[in-house]
């Protein structure tokens, strides 16, 4: 091609590809009226999770029915705020909503057998190791909208 228009070649078979260069935004609207206490909790600085009085199964994320056993009695559990950090990965390519910043996505279990996936904040990417502890920190993303995420202990 002459270079006016956005395409590439792809590098494994030589097809030609058109790149669309436009904004995509996606705007999501979820009824939360029966998990809306998770919301609170962070509000409150606290991991909320539910656990199935029937069966003691524990969920993050909440769940408003029992995905084991059908029940809808479920409890709202505080989930522990330190962990350890089982899996991680650096994020290098990324939306340009998220800035322009690398950042780190782990996977941090929790006392209460549950794994959670999150941001790992204010991490130098040369310190994280599997296994590290971490602590819950809760606050504002880039839009000012309360999120969860874990920072190493003692960064």
């Amino acid at each position: 091609m002459d270079g006016k228009v956005p395409v590439v070649f792809d590098e494994k078979d030589g097809v030609p590809i058109f790149i669309d260069q436009r904004e995509l935004v996606l705007s999501y609207r979820i009824p939360v009226s029966r998990i809306e206490r998770f919301f609170e909790g962070l509000t409150k600085g606290q991991l909320l999770a539910t656990k199935c009085v029937s069966c003691n199964e524990v969920y993050f994320p909440p769940q408003a029915d029992c995905p084991k056993c059908s029940s809808s009695k479920l409890e709202w559990v505080k989930l522990s705020d330190e962990g350890k950090l089982l899996s991680y990965t650096i994020i290098y390519v990324k939306p340009v909503s998220f800035g322009n910043e690398d950042y780190a996505v782990g996977v941090v279990g929790l006392p209460e057998g549950v794994n959670v996936l999150a941001r790992i904040w204010e991490a130098k990417k040369e310190a994280l190791r599997i296994g590290s502890k971490m602590k819950l920190k809760i606050g504002p993303d880039r839009k000012g909208n309360l999120v969860y995420g874990f920072e190493p202990v003692g960064e």
